[in-house]
């Protein structure tokens, strides 16, 4: 198969102690490409559900990351590092705190919530990453790391073993579960770090689905996973939208923010517009001209 042939996402289950970037390297091998990206990095420490977009799929990256996403992770009570993880040093130690505490702490978390990323994190300030800044810094704490909204539509003590507390947490994007493990934390008097961080889900995809390394293509499951309408167009209007035509004059459908369209005739996927203020305009144009 040609590197231009060569279309779609992967589903996989990232180990621990290797990056996100380099869960891709059996990717590129297997497939001859280097065209491959992720959808959002799972930090070194972490395991679990990473979608890899693969040749012309990876310009479809922006409509992945903006997915929720689910996590179980472990936090650790009674010690917080540098990194907010158990890779990082220990910079404080407090109190142990009892199950009940934490269980009436946690509806402090639920909802949109202002959250500081981690230091130790791929945030870029003035053009370089956080992370690089840190490992520059002679003491912690220096560097400013401005408070964003996340929200955090559940959190749940799944068990707690002194010191260990297993949570559930389905949110927003941008949202760090270490820095949450350290917001509880500070909360409770004491001081915390994530020391497991596995993610089952994005939208609709599920870590479960990840047991075989597959090239899949882009098809209306898809972008029900994304939570993405679709519509199916005659071949006339595919060739339209392909040539770039005024999508008003092609697209009658106002009530929707985004749609994928889709080629009834063949079910190809050609491309995805968005509404913008009751316009539609293109997002991205997927189909070749020699499939048409």
């Amino acid at each position: 198969m040609k590197e231009n042939e060569i279309s779609g996402y992967i589903l996989l289950n990232k180990k621990s102690g290797i990056t996100s970037f380099s869960s891709l390297e059996a990717i590129k091998k297997t497939l001859h490409t280097r065209k491959v990206g992720h959808t959002g990095t799972l930090d070194k420490f972490a395991t679990g559900l990473l979608i890899a977009l693969v040749g012309k799929a990876s310009k479809l990256s922006p409509y992945f990351l903006n997915c929720d996403k689910k996590y179980q992770g472990t936090i650790l009570f009674g010690t917080e590092t540098d990194t907010l993880d158990s890779e990082g040093s220990i910079i404080a130690e407090g109190k142990i705190p009892l199950q009940e505490e934490i269980q009436e702490i946690l509806p402090q978390f639920t909802g949109k919530i202002m959250q500081s990323p981690p230091e130790y994190s791929a945030i870029h300030i003035q053009g370089k990453r956080a992370s690089d800044l840190a490992r520059k810094q002679t003491s912690p704490a220096n560097i400013e790391m401005q408070k964003r909204q996340v929200t955090v539509y559940k959190l749940v003590l799944c068990s707690y073993n002194p010191p260990n507390a297993n949570i559930f947490v389905h949110c927003s994007k941008g949202t760090y579960i270490r820095s949450l493990a350290r917001d509880i934390a500070h909360a409770l008097n004491t001081h915390a770090h994530l020391i497991s961080l596995n993610r089952t889900h994005i939208a609709d995809f599920s870590l479960e689905e990840a047991h075989e390394q597959s090239l899949k293509t882009l098809d209306k499951t898809t972008f029900e996973k994304l939570h993405i309408p679709y519509l199916e167009v005659s071949d006339k209007i595919a060739i339209d939208i392909i040539h770039g035509k005024p999508l008003e004059k092609l697209i009658a459908h106002k009530d929707e923010k985004i749609l994928a369209i889709f080629r009834s005739s063949t079910k190809d996927f050609i491309g995805i517009i968005e509404n913008k203020d009751k316009v539609w305009q293109y997002g991205y144009v997927y189909a070749r001209h020699q499939w048409l």
